[in-house]
């Protein structure tokens, strides 16, 4: 997987809408005032900085270009236009040519989140009978607001340096209590608790206009009829190509851009490698010591775990937006709308019911249940 150092691109914004009045009971534990929704620009597509390579910002600039006049330096969590994608020249580090017009300039496309602004109306209640729901957060970003002492070794460092909390676009969480700020507001608790998610147990509050709840729809299978035995997730993590393809037989049903391990500190388990764990949503840690630095990111959407015990993943990735280029920690790295389709179509199927599957028996993985992922990588020595 690929995961910046600890910083507040590790965290993703969460906000809300208030609404009138509404009666509810005030969520239980440590409650302050919760920011408000942040302001967005008004466009069906826009693009939140993820990559900020110069000190937290990376530039806007005059034409598609790296050596153009630079405008303005953009910040990260930035919200921008995206009105298209353009062909340019590469980026220092980067191998796309791919860069992102705004009504004010251009910005590296790699260093760009694609993300939309769909507020919702947000529920009131856990549905009856139910511990929680899932939700997919559906805005550039969300603040939030811790309710215990912090315990994840990311939100203590964010907390430590001033940096705000944040939820981004398309990850999906746990929500286990709804209240209201004020009798007005109404607010989500999002639970990172091991037992939904596997994180470190953290609590968090966000306006729940932020969260769309996952219907059966988001998790239905796709092609469930097709035999298991015959779907096979191919990855070539060679530097040269970086894609995956989901195959049924011998025929290619879906193809997306990839982002695998770099150099050979970090390469991906290469081999055909069985699927072993599955989950909607994880929090994902690592500390690589004094001369590396680590990751701690919490609510990694749609991850399908292969190579197991050793633990890499398919998952989504809204950290960056460098699909094509080696640059994780040993995970395959997809968008999330990718790493969704994914998820769906591999076997075993999940639901809103059931959203985890982990095969802990590692004599047992694989089968004709499971989708196998098979990973090729092309070294060339000499």
């Amino acid at each position: 997987m690929s995961h910046p150092s600890f910083s507040r691109r590790d965290f993703l914004k969460l906000t809300g809408l208030s609404l009138g009045a509404v009666a509810l009971n005030p969520l239980k534990g440590r409650f302050d005032k919760v920011m408000p929704l942040a302001q967005f620009p008004a466009g069906d597509h826009l693009g939140r900085i993820a990559v900020t390579p110069n000190f937290y910002s990376t530039p806007l600039r005059t034409q598609p270009d790296q050596n153009a006049q630079t405008i303005r330096n953009l910040q990260q969590d930035e919200v921008v236009v995206w009105q298209r994608e353009v062909v340019g020249t590469t980026a220092a580090g980067g191998i796309s040519r791919t860069w992102v017009q705004t009504p004010d300039g251009f910005v590296y496309a790699p260093h760009v989140q694609p993300v939309r602004n769909l507020p919702n109306t947000p529920i009131t209640a856990v549905p009856a009978g139910k511990q929680g729901f899932w939700a997919e957060v559906t805005v550039p970003y969300v603040d939030l607001m811790l309710q215990n002492q912090p315990i994840s070794p990311g939100i203590k460092y964010l907390l430590q340096t001033n940096q705000p909390v944040r939820l981004y676009y398309s990850q999906v969480v746990w929500i286990d209590q709804v209240g209201s700020q004020d009798g007005h507001t109404i607010l989500y608790r999002f639970n990172e608790s091991p037992g939904h998610g596997y994180g470190y147990g953290d609590l968090f509050l966000a306006e729940g206009a932020a969260f769309r709840p996952l219907t059966p729809d988001d998790v239905s299978p796709i092609n469930p009829d097709v035999d298991p035995s015959t779907k096979t997730i191919q990855v070539d993590a060679t530097s040269e190509h970086q894609t995956l393809s989901c195959l049924e037989g011998k025929n290619e049903v879906y193809f997306c851009r990839v982002s695998t391990g770099y150099g050979d500190k970090y390469s991906t388990p290469v081999g055909n490698q069985a699927v072993s764990w599955k989950i909607f949503s994880i929090h994902m840690a690592a500390s690589f010591g004094a001369s590396d630095s680590g990751y701690d990111t919490m609510a990694v959407s749609w991850p399908i775990f292969f190579n197991q015990p050793a633990g890499a993943a398919i998952h989504a990735a809204f950290w960056h937006n460098d699909f094509g280029n080696r640059r994780s920690h040993g995970c395959v790295n997809v968008a999330p709308e990718d790493a969704k389709w994914i998820f769906r179509w591999s076997t075993p199927f999940l639901s809103l019911d059931q959203s985890e599957w982990r095969e802990t028996d590692f004599s047992k993985i694989g089968g004709a249940f499971s989708t196998s992922v098979d990973v090729t990588e092309l070294k060339v020595t000499g």
